[in-house]
């Protein structure tokens, strides 16, 4: 498996549990006091640290740091808006495609001289 397959597949896992740290409580633990949702969304976030610096040591072997940054901006969008829309009960709204398609664009940037040549 390359490097670059292993660090998008960690960073997709790290970026699930980052997104119910981050956001979780929102749903499971509005009735509970701030300071509870703290501590549970510290817990799951070492969860999503133990994959994402591992992700990021393998992806900078053969990607630079701007270039992990914006794969992991388009992981995040794609784990939050299923997120948003089944965990949240959200509406799905076409500004996730709109702000999707402005990421396509700075992927692009990003790795225009691998796509390119």
């Amino acid at each position: 498996m390359s490097q670059l397959l292993i660090t998008v597949c960690l960073l997709t896992f790290s970026n699930i549990f980052m997104t119910f740290a981050w956001y979780g409580h929102l749903r499971f633990l509005h009735n509970q006091v701030w300071i509870v949702a703290v501590f549970i969304s510290w817990g799951i976030a070492l969860f999503e640290y133990l994959l994402q610096v591992p992700a990021n040591r393998i992806g900078f072997q053969v990607a630079s740091a701007g270039q992990l940054k914006i794969i992991q901006e388009v992981i995040s969008l794609s784990v939050f808006i299923p997120f948003s829309i089944f965990i949240l009960k959200e509406p799905f709204k076409t500004d996730y495609i709109w702000a999707g398609i402005c990421l396509l664009g700075a992927v692009f940037f990003m790795f225009r001289d691998k796509i390119i040549g």
